[in-house]
């Protein structure tokens, strides 16, 4: 299946390279980009040693352009506690070929063959995407055609790997359209159906949604509902998102509305709006969108011309109430000359009387630009307090984290101090992880960063999904070159 993928892509490209070729005289263009990275992790973990290497370039001619992009991973390097290995296992070596594409754009259409990043509306019921940094890879491989103009059109039939059955392949296809209906007004409606192979067969699911977004000088506002019909099973999904913000003068105000239910997908092709400021899940052992509803305010205020102030509370619980989550963020911002300056403090709180566990992170922070000339410097910093409750077990601790950025001529330096702490009398037998991280342009087409140092790893929670980062101790080397 996969060879016959890569068999089809590669008769489009040259299909559609021929046809562009045959009808265009204009000049050739190349550009790429290289990224190199060697890391040593000193943990438990036999594979200490990683080698990253991404070679990438696109050729142009006229309405065509045409990508690639070879990729060496010895072994792959993953951020996931849960994936440091005793012994080098082998599918963590890759290397090869693993990204190739073709466009052709002509007026307002274009013609997009290989590995793609898309998004349908706010993504809310397709959004296929990477994230480096947080070690996810959502894109598909396939075919799109899109029409951008008054109306927008997309259509797309793409091929992904089954997340959980290696070899497999899951198909994603469905189409998108929006149009301006008067000026301020502008509808869009979207259906895909997903073939995922779960268990021992494909499983089909089909989406249909619509939505409006009105914009004005004055306010924004949108709204955007789906329907998930299961072709297996009775359990339909549903899916309500809006937001509204107004402008008067110095004051801005806004607020949303979330309500999921059964609207989380098997392999994560989405992107659900989680309705607070920190992007938090209603719970850390659940993805969001399988049963939540929730609320969120926010008002902004600008005075005494250089300070503004913001506040932002958001509820969120389930259809009994039994799991709960409140966030709260406020902050203090002055600005004057590019100069700036902040303080802020943040509450998380999640309650699950299910599993009769709370906790509840808490942090003050601050932060301080000061553009210089010849050494601009950011000084930030912020003080969490973990507190946990299971059952009758209490426990709780502090993560104080400070951070210095400056730079001298064209090197770049950042300087940061993290730590943890049980509590107050254990600071001086508390761990400590400091770190550094340089940058510095080789040449105007190459940049060398260098960090050695520890993080501290933990929670992370992004588009729906709470994961836990492995530790890191040790260093990094990464060597960028564009062309």
């Amino acid at each position: 299946m996969s060879r016959l993928r890569k068999r089809v892509i590669l008769l489009l490209l040259f299909c559609l390279a021929g046809i562009t070729f045959i009808s265009a005289q204009n000049i050739l263009t190349l550009n790429g980009l290289n990224q190199a990275s060697f890391v040593y992790r000193a943990v438990s973990d036999s594979l200490h040693s990683y080698f990253y290497d991404s070679f990438a370039f696109n050729l142009g001619y006229k309405d065509f352009s045409f990508g690639m992009k070879f990729i060496a991973e010895l072994p792959k390097y993953s951020i996931e506690q849960s994936d440091l290995l005793a012994e080098l296992n082998p599918d963590r070596l890759n290397l090869g070929w693993k990204e190739l594409y073709a466009i052709y754009n002509r007026n307002n259409y274009q013609v997009y063959v290989g590995t793609m990043e898309e998004t349908f509306g706010s993504g809310l019921i397709f959004r296929s995407y990477q994230d480096l940094e947080m070690d996810e890879d959502y894109r598909v491989n396939g075919f799109r055609f899109s029409y951008d103009n008054n109306l927008r059109v997309k259509a797309l039939y793409t091929a992904y790997n089954n997340p959980i059955n290696r070899g497999k392949l899951d198909l994603a296809y469905g189409a998108d359209l929006q149009y301006p209906v008067l000026k301020p007004l502008t509808l869009g409606v979207s259906v895909l159906s997903l073939q995922s192979f779960i268990g021992s067969s494909y499983k089909q699911d089909n989406i249909l949604g619509g939505r409006a977004s009105f914009q004005e000088d004055w306010m924004d506002a949108s709204i955007e509902l789906a329907q998930r019909f299961k072709e297996y099973s009775n359990d339909d999904g549903t899916s309500i998102y809006g937001n509204l913000s107004t402008f008067w003068g110095p004051f801005q105000v806004g607020g949303a509305y979330k309500y999921y239910e059964d609207f989380d997908y098997f392999n994560h092709l989405q992107d659900i709006p989680l309705a607070n400021h920190h992007n938090e899940t209603l719970a850390d052992n659940q993805s969001s969108g399988l049963d939540e509803e929730g609320l969120q305010g926010w008002i902004s205020f600008e005075f005494l011309k250089y300070y503004t102030l913001y506040l932002d509370y958001a509820e969120a619980w389930n259809h009994n109430h039994k799991i709960k989550t409140n966030d709260f963020f406020v902050s203090l911002d002055w600005n004057r000359d590019l100069t700036t300056a902040s303080i802020s403090y943040s509450q998380i709180e999640k309650i699950d009387e299910i599993l009769s566990h709370w906790q509840k992170e808490s942090y003050p922070a601050f932060n301080l630009q000061i553009p210089a000339k010849k050494n601009p410097l950011t000084l930030s910093g912020e003080f969490k307090i973990v507190e946990k409750q299971v059952y009758d077990v209490e426990t709780s601790h502090y993560e104080p984290k400070f951070q210095l950025e400056t730079s001298f001529n064209k090197l770049s330096a950042a300087l940061a101090l993290q730590s943890w702490w049980k509590d107050f009398s254990y600071i001086t037998q508390s761990r400590y992880m400091p770190s550094i991280e340089l940058k510095y342009p080789l040449f105007p087409e190459t940049d060398i960063l260098l960090f050695v140092g520890k993080e501290a790893g933990g929670k992370v929670c992004r588009n729906g999904i709470c994961r836990y980062v492995a530790p890191f101790s040790g260093i990094k080397l990464e060597i960028n070159t564009r062309f």
